[in-house]
């Protein structure tokens, strides 16, 4: 299953989630991104039945290890192209904007041409 845009940031914003929270539940990612209860519900089943996440019993969300994948390589490329944006000079919340917009849909070949150049620095 590819996932398109969307898919990526509920995956994105899961996996931040968790990292401050042993327990993400549907209504976290609900405010996290603003979206409404039947988005997210329905969002959460796709990514479950795509195999990106599962539930258990009281409700909770975890990542699969594709989920895992998916969500990280999505907030790897959010941070470095935020990171590269304001070392040449574009203001923070323009480059973190550009960043979220860009992270989807940027080549392989690009990012790692853009992190090898800021390891380089």
């Amino acid at each position: 299953m590819h996932l398109q845009e969307s898919g990526e940031m509920y995956l994105e914003t899961i996996y931040l989630l968790s990292k401050n929270s042993d327990s993400v539940r549907s209504i976290d990612v609900c405010e996290k991104m603003g979206f409404s209860k039947p988005s997210v519900s329905r969002a959460v089943g796709l990514l479950r039945q795509g195999g990106y996440l599962y539930t258990d019993k009281n409700g909770y969300l975890f990542l699969t290890d594709e989920g895992k994948k998916v969500a990280h390589k999505t907030y790897e490329r959010h941070v470095v192209l935020s990171q590269f944006f304001e070392s040449i000079g574009v203001s923070d919340e323009t480059a973190t904007n550009d960043a979220c917009k860009i992270e989807h849909v940027i080549s392989d070949e690009t990012f790692d041409a853009i992190k090898k150049l800021l390891r380089d620095k």
